[in-house]
């Protein structure tokens, strides 16, 4: 067995200059780009490495993203792990064997995946890359390659220095871009050994025309290699994210591969028969093992274990850094015209304001740029009043510009209650509406900017009218509580946002959040900021999450900005929004452990799951300085709830019962999981 010298990027030495100051093919960066295409054709006939033998341990996740601007961290659905035996074999012949596959399912799927997901990348992908069996990605010329040095365009960026235990290595980073963008290409950094000109490590993505595979958004790559016997660089880390949505529909929904491998124990110049290489490139188990008994740990274990890696090297990160390349180009593989919906409430929903409400949308994409344009329309049955708008979007780089004009019936609160779909049944079929709503017009221009792949700031400005409405529609039983009167008249309103969002999936330790300040002029001046958090931990081995809400305006704020608390979605065994004001305070901390239960098999990919979710919970909330005419008053002083809640269905249904400790109120709710609300 031979040692490897494992690579550590550490030091930053020298910050390039901006790429526009420095150019794009200049004289150094492309001798080196020269340089390391030559040596990749030389490492071919080195007879100082005739083979090799190794072994791959890997992941592969198969997770949802929804809601809303699919800003929300994704949710796993289902996971495997490998173990996988590689033959390596001059020049360019490799042999693979899936020796171990177990598998966990947290959602229903029955996804299946190419074989070549099911291995790694033995030779950087060689002249030209191919992915999915070359039904997503195929013949795309690698930039290191000679059909590379005339399809692409370099530019040295920054310079680092790797420190192993024995030397030191200068690594340049090199970006790398299409000459034309229409044609299948890689965007993404290259870093090479500036004394050797070999590849350390390669982070891309690739161009729309590169995508076979209609449903693919987008594929991210990280391949990096580590030193050998102190001269071969060789596979060491790999990562890939494959990114799906459907084609006729810009619906909030995105499913997601992602793949992490580890590579170690190489053993050099082993002989290896010619008999060995011939057949399929990856063959061994081809589906799970389920009674395979050789894993040392249980696989949720495993996974927590990995997720912190997985998440460090975040592909947002990533794209962050290919849409800086890639200015106001267009990345996406989707179609640039489909219909469009925000959820499934926007095609159709019910409340007591508009009644049945249906509704459409689209999005018109600009031909190779970034810019989106995204009309909507609704209308309500027993208002008879129809809404909608169209908002602009313009990406350049990892800046979003938008504008755009709407007329919408909105809720006041900035903490959604209930699940959208599951209002509409409770509000048709009971009588039982958990919005207070307004209609809002406005016209607004904004500016996002993510700083990495978890923070993002904006900015924006927009003139808002707001105007009371009543109730109109009628229940199938039961009645309709009124609408508060909430319209405040025009105000010119500013806006700043900055967001930390979550660290991923399995992780143990987390912090996200928001924080969002808005000043408005009209009628009244007035300022109004809020903070959200989430912290995730562990006590006893158990996850620990506490949730925290902070919101304050000053004395004129206007009725449609104030902020309510109490019952479903906050203060569960208090009444219903029965509090609020100008202030307002609300905190979670829920201990969360899975206990055995049956699993009722639905279908031949899905069940109830084997683990029902208990999660005890303390919650409490205060508000104040109440605003005239409007059906919440302040606390009177703290609010607190003890609770329990229950997820079942591998978590989709959540059950919670909760107990005022100052009146004694007790109530009970069902409901979808809060982290499916956005897609519903």
């Amino acid at each position: 067995m031979h040692s490897a010298v494992r690579v550590t990027f550490v030091v930053l030495l020298a910050h390039a200059p901006p790429l526009a100051a420095q150019g794009w093919n200049a004289p150094e960066a492309l001798t080196l780009v020269r340089r390391a295409t030559d040596r990749r054709l030389a490492a071919q006939a080195d007879s100082a490495l005739e083979s090799y033998r190794t072994r791959a341990h890997g992941f592969l996740f198969f997770l949802a993203q929804v809601g809303e601007g699919l800003a929300e961290p994704p949710r796993l659905v289902k996971a495997d792990e490998l173990r996988v035996e590689v033959y390596w074999r001059a020049p360019d012949r490799s042999k693979q064997v899936v020796l171990g596959w177990r598998d966990g399912a947290f959602l229903p799927t029955d996804i299946q995946y190419h074989r070549d997901h099911l291995g790694i990348v033995t030779n950087d992908f060689g002249p030209v890359i191919r992915i999915g069996e070359g039904e997503e990605v195929r013949d795309v010329p690698h930039p290191l390659s000679p059909a590379g040095l005339g399809a692409y365009d370099y530019a040295l960026g920054d310079s680092l220095v790797i420190r192993t235990a024995s030397a030191e290595t200068m690594v340049r980073e090199v970006q790398v871009r299409p000459r034309t963008f229409a044609r299948p290409r890689v965007v993404g950094t290259l870093y090479l050994d500036a004394a050797g000109a070999q590849l350390v490590r390669f982070r891309f993505s690739f161009t729309p025309a590169a995508y076979l595979d209609p449903q693919v958004e987008d594929i991210s790559i990280v391949l990096e290699n580590s030193l050998f016997e102190r001269r071969f660089w060789l596979p060491y880390r790999q990562e890939v994210e494959i990114r799906r949505r459907t084609t006729w529909l810009d619906f909030p929904a995105r499913g997601i591969i992602r793949g992490r491998w580890e590579i170690e124990d190489y053993e050099l110049n082993v002989p290896l028969p010619e008999a060995l290489f011939q057949g399929q490139a990856i063959t061994g188990l081809d589906r799970p093992l389920p009674a395979d008994t050789s894993w040392t740990t249980p696989l949720g274990e495993a996974i927590a274990g990995v997720a912190a890696p997985v998440n460090r090297q975040d592909m947002d990160a990533l794209r962050v850094e290919v849409e800086r390349i890639a200015g106001a180009r267009a990345l996406s593989g989707l179609p640039a015209r489909r219909l469009a919906a925000g959820s499934v409430s926007d095609v159709v929903h019910v409340n007591r304001v508009q009644g049945l409400t249906l509704g459409f949308g689209g999005v018109v994409g600009l031909r190779r740029s970034r810019v989106q344009i995204r009309p909507w329309i609704g209308y309500g049955s027993s208002d008879h009043r129809v809404t909608g708008g169209v908002s602009v979007t313009a990406g350049v780089g990892a800046t979003q510009l938008t504008g755009g004009a709407a007329r919408r019936i909105a809720d006041l609160s900035d903490l959604p209650v209930i699940a959208p779909v599951v209002n509409s049944l409770l509000a048709q079929e009971g009588g039982k509406d958990y919005g207070d709503y307004v209609l809002l017009h406005t016209a607004a221009v904004g500016l996002r900017r993510r700083l990495s792949g978890r923070t993002t700031v904006g900015v924006s400005a927009a003139i808002e009218e707001t105007r009371s409405v009543s109730t109109r529609a009628t229940p199938a039983t039961g009645s309709y509580r009124p609408n508060p009167a909430l319209g405040s008249g025009v105000y010119r309103v500013a806006r700043v946002e900055r967001e930390r969002a979550s660290g991923g999936i399995a992780v143990r330790r987390d912090l996200q959040g928001r924080l969002s300040l808005e000043a408005g002029g009209g009628p009244s001046g007035y300022a109004r900021s809020t903070l959200e958090g989430r912290w995730l931990t562990t006590l006893g081995g158990r996850e620990l999450v506490s949730r925290l809400y902070l919101g304050a305006g000053t004395a004129r704020l206007p009725p449609h900005r104030s902020f309510a608390i109490g019952g479903r979605g906050t203060l569960v065994g208090e009444p219903f929004r029965a509090y609020g004001g100008r202030e307002m305070a609300l905190a979670q901390v829920e201990w969360r452990f899975a206990v055995p239960v049956p699993a009722m098999p639905l279908g031949s990919f899905a069940s109830t799951g084997r683990t029902l979710t208990v999660a005890p919970f303390l919650a409490a909330g205060v508000a104040g300085r109440s605003i005239a005419g409007l059906p919440w008053a302040g606390t009177d002083g703290l609010r607190p709830v003890a609770g329990v809640a229950l997820e079942w269905f591998m978590r989709l249904i959540r059950v919670e019962a909760g107990f005022g400790l100052r009146d004694g109120g007790f109530g009970v709710t069902v409901d979808v999981n809060r982290d499916w609300w956005g897609l519903l």
